[in-house]
């Protein structure tokens, strides 16, 4: 089955994340907003991956309406398999991002798991609409994103650094960055 590239396939892909991101977050409180809207300062290599960041960022939420989503095959199934597991890891996350404990840290659920679960869910997110679109030009993007994104993390766990102290280097030592230092034993 394939969806022709009209408003409705971009629309199939894209709104799904922006209500998640948006209407989720305005929903849960007015803090999680301003939370969810903070950018730390950035330095050095971070300030032109903030701006990549936003570029990409565009282009991942209007690349979608010129694609097809081909549901057919392995790669049409496993895509939505993939987007919508990554879509309710995005919802989750988002909530309980909405709910630091009283330090003003996340640690726990899948903050407990990765530091950057939100990060992860919309990588997850639209690596699913590349295979949904089988677009090359789409993963390309996302792949530049999730760079720029690294920087923009850096920044983030500078900043955590300063405002929370020990606290947060504690919490580095034991949670990776992306999820992946449960799995380190496996991997050697």
């Amino acid at each position: 089955m394939i969806v022709e590239p009209t408003v409705i396939t971009g629309l199939i892909i894209v709104i799904p994340i922006l209500l998640t991101r948006y209407l989720l977050t305005s929903l849960l409180s007015k803090e999680a907003v301003r939370r969810a809207a903070f950018f730390p300062p950035t330095r050095g290599l971070e300030k032109p991956a903030y701006l990549v960041n936003i570029g990409t960022t565009l282009l991942l939420l209007v690349i979608p309406f010129f694609l097809r989503i081909k549901l057919n095959g392995f790669m049409g199934i496993a895509g939505v398999c993939l987007s919508l597991a990554a879509l309710v890891l995005y919802g989750m996350s988002i909530v309980q991002f909405a709910r630091p404990d009283a330090g003003g840290i996340n640690r726990s659920g899948l903050y407990a798991v990765s530091r950057n679960p939100m990060y992860v869910a919309f990588f997850l997110y639209f690596l699913g609409a590349c295979m949904v679109t089988r677009s090359w030009l789409l993963l390309a993007i996302l792949l530049v994103f999730q760079v720029s994104v690294h920087f923009m993390i850096l920044a983030e766990e500078r900043w955590c650094r300063e405002t929370f102290g020990e606290t947060f280097d504690k919490y580095m030592e034991k949670v990776s960055r992306y999820g992946l230092g449960h799995y380190k034993s496996i991997l050697h």
